[in-house]
């Protein structure tokens, strides 16, 4: 009830303090062709990688396959548990129905992360006093909170649900066995424009993109005037992206979390529609 009527509050101040909802047909129809233009270019194949293992105390040379693969080999797979803080972590190599991209988005907009960011930028947002038609006190506090929260949920509902459900693309994250730092920077820094589509294959994150470009426009209508122009919908957008990075990451790295502290509830097993070492980046 309190980000709800939070986010009620943050609405209503933003409504307040805007004179006039700027129209943001032709701003929003623009950065919608610049993102779904360049998406040919950009999808490309990723190819896979594999890392050599040598089994243990035995000089035969027919595998047992499965035994070795969680502990010898790099791959990308998917955990055996799901996960509260990060929700959208695939627990399954299969494709997500209609119905449970909705309930992984309904369960993203309550998750720990989107709480914790909304409720940290506000403060930060609040002790720079940006934007400045908030202005200062709990009550400008609660409104930051609230239109941060509404931000990362509609771009959930846009992104994970919406779009991901029209173009039928998977909006999970499906993590490393064992990342390196390089290595999951660099894997979660693709995974921003590369997704998996419904048949489990290689595609471009339209829905990925489209999902808090969508957000952003959406947000002009709430946020105060000074927020609602072209560069400010942009820097928006591409600080949205720049923290998804940063959130693949974690995820990236949660399941080994789990390994390092001697946890066995959450793993990454390999998926089995893909060969031995296959999604390797």
């Amino acid at each position: 009830m309190g980000i709800a009527s939070s986010l009620l509050q943050g609405v209503r101040m933003g409504r307040h303090r805007t004179p006039q909802v700027q129209t943001l047909s032709s701003s929003g129809l623009w950065l919608l062709c610049l993102v779904l233009g360049s998406a040919p270019n950009l999808a490309g194949q990723q190819s896979a990688a594999r890392v050599q293992s040598t089994p243990e105390g035995s000089q035969s040379q027919q595998a047992a396959p499965s035994s070795h693969t969680g502990t010898t080999n790099v791959f990308i797979g998917y955990a055996t548990n799901g996960s509260f803080v990060f929700p959208d972590i695939a627990t399954s190599p299969g494709p997500l129905t209609t119905a449970g991209k909705f309930k992984l988005f309904v369960n993203q907009s309550i998750s720990p992360p989107y709480i914790l960011a909304a409720a940290l930028g506000a403060a930060f947002n609040q002790a720079r006093n940006v934007p400045e038609g908030y202005g200062q006190g709990w009550g400008a506090y609660g409104g930051r909170f609230g239109a941060n929260m509404a931000r990362a949920s509609s771009s959930s509902f846009f992104g994970t649900f919406l779009f991901a459900s029209w173009l039928h693309e998977d909006p999970r994250f499906f993590p490393e066995s064992k990342p390196s730092l390089w290595r999951s920077l660099k894997y979660s820094t693709q995974r921003i424009v590369i997704t998996r589509n419904d048949s489990g294959k290689d595609v471009f994150n339209t829905s990925g993109l489209l999902g808090p470009l969508a957000s952003e426009g959406l947000a002009n209508v709430y946020l105060p005037s000074s927020e609602q122009t072209v560069g400010k919908t942009v820097t928006r957008f591409a600080v949205d992206l720049a923290w998804r990075v940063g959130g693949n990451m974690f995820k990236d790295y949660w399941p080994t979390f789990f390994r390092n502290m001697g946890l066995n509830r959450l793993k990454v097993i390999p998926d089995p529609g893909k060969s031995e070492g296959q999604g390797l980046r």
